[in-house]
């Protein structure tokens, strides 16, 4: 074998994903994060893999996952293999905790977050640094424990496709993270690395709102021998209000089939494409040809910003 077909063999086929929660209908701003994902994936050959994040039962809406499904299907997005569900994997999660724990990787944490907070040593982006109360034994009365993954004092840091370098000391800006619930609850944290690596995920894109998360992340493949994938974080649209737009929003910038077309079109436009506007009122599985063979990653900025509909 030459040195050209040994690189040829050795190169890794794209296995991007998205995995809404269904916490409601489909609306503008996770429309965003499946168009992006998919033209990641699909413009370069790759699969395209669908996960429903229905990981908190109090938070899931019985139907909007099928809801978001038949959409999508409508909107002609084409997923890889069959829809993973986060509620169904429970016992992979546990194993993955057992695993963890054997490594002396984990601790039980008995700090309520009123605790937490009076004790923390500052406020990080996701509220108050964990600092550490629990690690050689929990504290406290509570009989509920949390379970938490111990973390250095190093950054953490890796090269985002969209944002550049992105780093974070995980001890002194997170602290150690839960990883499952007091309430019984896997974290999505653990979940989401777990999923990932399950299904030899190699690129996630989704939004900017998760680059604080991916440093954990990262941690825990770690932690677990594993190989993290490529991240791209998107940037953030935002309502009048100058909130996220997100299903808090109420009806502004839900996505159905009436509209389907012309929020395609605005969510390629967000993401630096440059659809023609003739386009704007065509089918929306032209639009998304359109977009897998005219995708430009380079175009796609960091700024957030505010969308009229």
């Amino acid at each position: 074998m030459n040195d050209q077909q040994e690189k040829k063999a050795t190169v890794v086929p794209v296995i991007g994903r998205f995995a809404p929660s269904p916490t409601g209908p489909l609306h503008f701003g996770t429309l965003l994060a499946a168009l992006g994902s998919y033209l990641f994936a699909k413009s370069s050959g790759g699969r395209w893999l669908l996960r429903i994040e229905d990981l908190d039962p109090p938070r899931t809406i019985p139907g909007s996952a099928d809801m978001i499904l038949i959409l999508l299907e409508k909107l002609g997005f084409e997923w890889d293999g069959e829809v993973v569900y986060q509620s169904r994997c429970y016992d992979r999660y546990r194993q993955t905790l057992e695993q963890l724990h054997k490594n002396r990787q984990v601790f039980a944490c008995s700090c309520t977050r009123r605790e937490i907070l009076a004790s923390a040593p500052q406020l990080g982006e996701e509220g108050p640094v964990y600092p550490g109360t629990c690690r050689n034994g929990a504290h406290g009365k509570r009989v509920e424990r949390a379970i938490r993954l111990r973390v250095p004092d190093e950054n953490i840091s890796y090269c985002d496709g969209i944002f550049g370098l992105q780093s974070q000391n995980l001890e002194q800006e997170v602290g150690d993270f839960v990883l499952h619930r007091v309430d019984g609850l896997f974290a999505y944290q653990l979940a989401v690395v777990v999923d990932d690596i399950d299904a030899g995920v190699t690129q996630v894109i989704r939004g900017a709102d998760l680059l604080s998360s991916t440093p954990r992340q990262i941690y825990l493949y770690q932690c677990l021998n594993a190989v993290p994938p490529d991240y791209s974080h998107l940037p953030l649209a935002f309502g009048d209000n100058g909130k996220k737009l997100s299903k808090r929003n109420g009806s502004i910038g839900l996505v159905d089939l009436k509209n389907g077309s012309q929020m395609l079109w605005w969510a390629l436009e967000f993401l630096g494409q440059s659809p023609p506007k003739e386009l704007r009122y065509t089918t929306p599985v032209e639009l998304l040809r359109w977009g897998r063979e005219n995708f430009q990653a380079a175009s796609i900025s960091t700024e957030n910003r505010q969308i009229k509909f």
